[in-house]
């Protein structure tokens, strides 16, 4: 073949134009499926929604509270009734203490100085009337012989009267005026002896009297030596208590008893808890007491001890509402109440905080679901049961609940899932976002 001749077609396959725009038509279906498919997939999110399961358990009414752990059977040790006291030697706070160990001892310096003075003071008493008594004894033998002298010469009057037979008239009548002045005299002498006696016994009783009060003293500065020293009643755990005279900071418990401070007659200087016996002590709001009655079960749990639940009874609520003036607004009031552990371990100490739960009704074998799984359906209360990956809205009926928990008396069994939301309305919130 000659190389100038052409040919007509290229070598190789010959695409025509109906098949171009066949080609083109196949590529914009697959596109926009892919498109179609890309926007599926990228708008659909996957809702996850919070489930319960339908369960038994107990159905519980109750009102909590917060309170502290006392001993029902506390020995408290008191300052004795004594003036000026100064504590010189206090026992350990919080330590083992056996029965009459040395818990508070006061300074005694001045009591003995008093005792001392008063023993004197007696003394002195004893002394003056002790010469009081033989001064007495002088003017009584002194009385004696005025009277026995007075006594003679009246008898010796009488005698020189009796002669006035054998005497001149004169001589008669002068001796019948000596018998009245002897006479007189004897008078004078016994009133004078009467006067000393009543004198004399004066004297004896404001001595007596004396002698009494400055051995009233003496005991009663003696009572107060006997009580410098306070000692444990019984063996136990010591805790002082708060000095409510000490200087503390604003808002702050006032700090405990120490050496060197000041206690006032019957100030309660520290305590020795019976450990056997133990109780909570509450403060009942208003409402809290309305609904709280004695004998009800409390459950309690002491924050010290997290891992026991242990069990009282309400054994106490006060008839008359306290005052608390803690806060500058109004007083708040509220009732004091307790309940008496039933079981007891020996990690329990007197001061520890607890949460106490009163409950006020009981219902042993409910059949519950949580409170937020119940919702309002044309004013009647449904719930949505899971069942694989869709949900079922059913009607229930429902009874008593509490904070947590609703009883259901009908539309459910045990062991369905019931959803914590609507996931119809968490669906919705997911696509908004």
């Amino acid at each position: 073949m000659s190389k100038d001749i052409k040919p007509k077609q290229r070598l190789g396959k010959q695409t025509s134009r109906k098949q171009k725009i066949i080609g083109w038509a196949a590529a914009l279906v697959v596109m926009g499926g892919g498109a179609f498919a890309a926007y599926h997939y990228a708008g659909t999110t996957e809702v996850v929604v919070p489930t319960a399961r339908v369960r038994r358990g107990e159905f519980v009414i109750s009102t909590r509270t917060r309170g502290e752990i006392k001993s029902t059977r506390s020995t408290v040790l008191t300052a004795p009734q004594v003036p000026n006291l100064r504590i010189v030697r206090l026992a350990e706070d919080g330590k083992p203490i056996r029965k009459g160990d040395v818990v508070v001892e006061f300074d005694s310096a001045q009591q003995e100085q008093s005792y001392l003075e008063f023993r004197t003071n007696v003394r002195t008493a004893e002394s003056e009337i002790v010469q009081t008594q033989a001064a007495h004894r002088i003017t009584n033998e002194q009385d004696a012989m005025s009277l026995m002298r007075s006594t003679y010469n009246v008898e010796r009057a009488k005698l020189e009267a009796g002669k006035a037979e054998i005497l001149s008239e004169i001589q008669g009548a002068k001796n019948r005026i000596d018998v009245g002045i002897a006479e007189g005299e004897l008078r004078k002498v016994n009133a004078t002896i009467n006067a000393h006696k009543v004198n004399q016994k004066a004297d004896m009783q404001r001595l007596d009297q004396r002698k009494a009060k400055t051995i009233r003293d003496t005991e009663r500065v003696k009572g107060y030596l006997a009580n410098m020293v306070l000692r444990a009643p019984n063996d136990g755990i010591l805790t002082i208590l708060p000095n409510f005279r000490a200087q503390g900071s604003f808002g702050s418990m006032p700090p405990p008893f120490k050496e060197g401070d000041n206690a006032w007659t019957g100030a309660a200087i520290a305590e020795i808890p019976d450990l056997s016996s133990m109780r909570v002590e509450m403060k009942l709001e208003e409402v809290e007491r309305g609904h709280s009655k004695l004998g009800q079960q409390v459950r309690v749990r002491v924050d010290a001890i997290a891992d026991k639940e242990f069990i009282a009874e309400l054994d106490w609520i006060s008839p008359v509402a306290t005052l608390n003036f803690s806060r500058f607004t109004t007083a708040e009031k509220s009732f004091p109440a307790y309940a008496t552990l039933k079981n007891l371990d020996p990690r329990l100490r007197p001061g520890m905080s607890a949460t106490a739960e009163i409950i006020i009704e009981s219902e042993p074998n409910a059949l519950l679901i949580p409170a937020r799984a119940s919702f309002l359906h044309n004013g009647k209360p449904a719930v949505y049961v899971q069942r694989g990956q869709a949900f079922e809205l059913r009607q229930i009926e429902v009874g008593k609940r509490n904070e947590n928990d609703i009883v259901v008396l009908s539309g459910l069994k045990e062991g369905e899932v019931v959803t914590l939301e609507n996931p119809f309305e968490a669906a919705k919130r997911a696509k908004k976002l």
